[in-house]
């Protein structure tokens, strides 16, 4: 039986799984990440590809949820 592997929040996440865990397209990360109000986390490069840390998409996903609630 294989073991389950638990992420951390040191796990890179590269550009397809971070795009499927938003549900959108490579232009709408370019465009959050060009929109300073917004304060997408900026991509790691490895060798030309882009990935993002685990805790900064959290850490962002937490400040939108603050945001939704005050409003």
């Amino acid at each position: 039986m294989p073991l389950a592997v638990q992420k951390s929040n040191e796990d890179l996440l590269p550009a397809t799984a971070t795009r499927a865990r938003y549900s959108v397209s490579d232009m709408t990360i370019f465009r959050w990440l060009a929109d300073p109000k917004l304060c997408f986390p900026q991509p790691i490069r490895i060798n030309g590809r882009r990935y993002w840390r685990l805790a900064d998409l959290q850490a962002f996903e937490a400040r939108q949820a603050t945001k939704m609630e005050a409003a």
